[in-house]
């Protein structure tokens, strides 16, 4: 009888010992459920990514440098009138060569600005346009003279100025767009990953709670044989 009543804590022992305790998982890696998530949002976006077209690439390649909204102005304006010069010297001062050339600038420009200055690119452009239509409007008789040929060329070749500056307008607006969404993106990753981190961890709690009302209840029952 001595022997029975001692080997009886012993055997409530080893019930409690071997209990199986719960599962830690290593230090920097998630478990359970948050684990399952997460590999398979790694799985959907490695299987959205999409291979980015040559011309893309290429223009990616280009330099691109980030101008404030005066360097912005003054490079449009020095271009154009350099532009304008050469349709002078080689053209005759053509207005559909001017005009042609007017439109890539303005998207250059627009493109080098840097995003502080994104407003400005659709205000210099016409700017740039009217200092490089200088030497193609071609006026005789001094300065008024000079001036009056520069206001009947900007009203008779309006169209490509409001075709410049419709071009650097969505440039502008297309970039501001994107670089809000990059700003909002981290953010609503930031706040989901906050949400998700209480929830996985007061679900290992309760499974933690789980297993060890087991562990003690299995311990009852050794004692009680």
């Amino acid at each position: 009888m001595e022997q029975s009543r001692t080997r009886t804590p012993q055997n409530g022992q080893r019930a409690r010992t071997s209990a199986p305790g719960p599962s830690r998982a290593p230090l920097g890696v998630p478990a359970g459920p948050a684990a399952a998530g997460e590999s398979a949002a790694v799985y959907r976006a490695a299987g959205r990514t999409r291979r980015v077209p040559p011309i893309v690439l290429a223009l990616r390649r280009l330099p691109s440098p980030r101008l404030t909204g005066l360097g912005g102005g003054l490079f449009a304006a020095a271009l154009m009138f350099a532009l304008g010069t050469l349709d002078w010297l080689l053209f005759d001062g053509s207005p559909a060569v001017y005009g042609v050339l007017f439109l890539p600038v303005c998207a250059v420009t627009a493109l080098w600005v840097r995003p502080a200055d994104l407003v400005t690119a659709p205000i210099c452009v016409p700017i740039a346009f009217a200092v490089g239509i200088v030497p193609v409007a071609g006026g005789t008789g001094g300065f008024g003279g000079q001036a009056m040929a520069v206001v009947t060329a900007l009203a008779l070749h309006a169209g490509w100025l409001y075709a410049g500056t419709l071009v650097a307008g969505v440039i502008a607006t297309v970039r501001k767009v994107r670089l809000m969404g990059r700003r909002r993106g981290p953010g609503k990753a930031g706040n989901a990953g906050k949400a998700a981190g209480p929830g996985a961890k007061a679900g290992g709690a309760a499974k933690a709670g789980g297993t060890g009302v087991k562990a003690g209840g299995s311990g009852k029952a050794g004692t009680r044989r």
